[in-house]
């Protein structure tokens, strides 16, 4: 399973950030912080110990407007982003994490919002005999999202620049195997940038902008994955989601959505039979059936080949409950020509991860 998720996470956003550009220049940044790990769930508060501390190094290409998507995102940055965080806990231990990152500008470029998605490598998961109190992470390997918003100046000593502000650091399995409490830490960040080139080009503007006109598209996707529920050692179990839904362009940049979700969990199965069993006065009879159907509506945000998806939905067929009735879906794709797409996602209940999806789909 570890392999499958580099692989899935190297081949995705290798794809994602490769571009056909004739000017670019690079730049790094490496970034000290330090903050707090956020108390999202009072079962994690024993592991909240001091202030958990690390550093963020970056390499970033920037862009010119050499594709029209550039322009219209006022020129992003993507790169690549370690993060070695020392959480402050024996029973926590460390994390190191591998990112996919895009820099968007804001206020004439001094205001830098970065969102980051990658993989992270605990040295200390739950184990049921040498380290059971670490309910946060059960699994080496964690899904791990960063989000990072500074006021940045640039070349402010030849090359050299300072930023600083604020930084999100997500870490989860999304359930993949329990238990998975997850943190979130909440961090000041201080940092030099260092541009490799000793001057930059200029920018690529007013490129012509013709209106953007579709017709309503139809989609189908198959989503699939192995998830556990919160019951430590119940076991993981595969999943499949068929999905269907129409989309509309609203221009260049978005989309909305309409459609339908049919999930076929089987770690429901095993959760309705232990319900039914070790916890009877609940009422489970263990004859429920463990299939569900929803209803969604969604946003799809395009970034040259990458999109990224927000689905919200609710549960028209719900013989079971787990969790409630509604659920949301974020995440990325990517497209191959203008019909075949992949993605990643991960579908939750709130704040609490059910699955990650990994999916392919057509579009008619």
């Amino acid at each position: 399973m570890k392999r499958i998720f580099i692989g899935i996470f190297c081949f995705f956003f290798g794809l994602g950030f490769s571009q056909n550009e004739k000017t670019t220049t690079s730049s790094f940044d490496v970034n000290y912080f330090t903050g707090n790990i956020a108390l999202h769930n009072n079962d994690i508060l024993h592991l909240i110990q001091g202030h958990p501390e690390g550093v963020i190094v970056s390499w970033n290409k920037k862009t010119f407007g050499n594709q029209t998507w550039e322009e219209d995102y006022n020129y992003p940055d993507y790169g690549l982003s370690f993060i070695y965080q020392d959480l402050k806990n024996d029973v926590l231990g460390d994390n190191y994490s591998l990112y996919a990152h895009y820099n968007f500008y804001f206020l004439k470029r001094h205001l830098m919002f970065r969102i980051g998605q990658g993989l992270a490598y605990n040295t200390n998961p739950y184990d049921k005999e040498d380290n059971f109190k670490n309910i946060a992470f059960g699994s080496r390997i964690l899904s791990t999202t960063y989000l990072m918003l500074n006021y940045k100046k640039e070349r402010l000593f030849d090359k050299f620049g300072l930023q600083a502000g604020i930084s999100l650091i997500h870490y989860s399995n999304a359930n993949v195997k329990a238990p998975n409490t997850s943190t979130n830490t909440i961090a000041f960040n201080l940092g030099v940038t260092y541009n490799l080139e000793d001057e930059e080009p200029a920018y690529i503007t007013n490129q012509s902008k013709e209106k953007f006109t579709e017709p309503i598209k139809f989609n189908l996707v198959l989503r699939g994955g192995i998830n556990e529920s919160d019951v430590i050692g119940s076991g993981q179990f595969p999943f499949w989601v068929v999905s269907a839904y129409a989309d509309k362009r609203l221009g260049r940049k978005s989309a909305v959505q309409l459609g339908v979700d049919a999930f076929f969990s089987e770690f429901l199965k095993e959760l309705i039979y232990y319900q039914s069993v070790s916890v009877p006065e609940e009422g489970v009879s263990g004859d429920e059936d463990w299939k569900r159907i929803g209803l969604f509506a969604g946003h799809e945000l395009f970034i040259n080949k990458m999109s990224l998806v927000t689905q919200f939905g609710y549960y028209v067929y719900y013989p079971f409950d787990f969790e409630g009735r509604t659920y949301l879906r974020i995440g990325l794709k990517r497209y191959f020509g203008k019909n075949i797409f992949a993605g990643l996602t991960l579908k939750s209940h709130g704040a609490k991860a059910e699955a990650v999806e990994l999916g392919v789909g057509i579009r008619l």
